[in-house]
């Protein structure tokens, strides 16, 4: 049996599987297909022509655009935003009815902005914050509020949590019009209260 929430939005043309957890307020538009196993948070907007699989978890305030399919392994933390078809892969070396005893693990962790049509291997984490431009094809992990770009993607600047781009400098210091201040660090870049 389903857990939809009495505030969610199924469209009558929206399938929910059986066993799938849909929160409050979250909307599934015409054409979405949740799997039984799938788990979706509160606020979120999973827009027209989607695919849910079983093992994914996705956090609140997520925006799934139109034609994004979400396969085994996806993790997909609080506030992330996936740009229409984006596409996801659980399995680097797929073969027709050959399934793997596990699916590699994808993490997009809080913040982060996957751009349309963008390709993501399997196995990687996308750092809080960071954005992948359109078309990129990312390969390996990314830093938290790196802005990555091309084929292969690869870091070009910094982006803060409101999305703007930041500029870089030579004292490993960044601020942002909207007031939020940076500093580089090991694993990318940090907030500073």
């Amino acid at each position: 049996m389903s857990t939809i929430h009495s505030e969610a939005f199924i469209h009558p043309a929206g399938i929910v599987e059986p066993g799938a957890a849909i929160g409050a307020r979250t909307r599934v538009w015409a054409f979405a297909h949740v799997l039984g196993g799938a788990r979706i948070g509160e606020d979120c907007n999973v827009c027209d022509q989607t695919f849910i699989e079983n093992d994914v978890v996705i956090g609140d305030r997520v925006t799934v655009k139109c034609g994004v399919y979400l396969w085994d392994g996806l993790e997909v933390e609080d506030d992330v935003f996936i740009g229409p078809a984006a596409v996801f892969t659980n399995d680097l070396r797929p073969r027709s009815q050959r399934y793997p005893a596990e699916f590699l693990r994808t993490r997009l962790e809080k913040g982060c902005s996957i751009g349309a049509g963008a390709v993501l291997l399997p196995g990687i984490t996308i750092g809080r914050h960071a954005m992948v431009a359109a078309a990129s094809v990312v390969t390996r992990d990314v830093r938290p509020y790196a802005l990555v770009v091309g084929n292969p993607a690869r870091e070009r600047g910094w982006v803060c949590a409101c999305g703007a781009r930041l500029q870089d400098t030579d004292s490993g210091r960044f601020s942002c019009a909207c007031g939020k201040q940076y500093v580089t660090a090991p694993e990318g870049l940090e907030e500073r209260a």
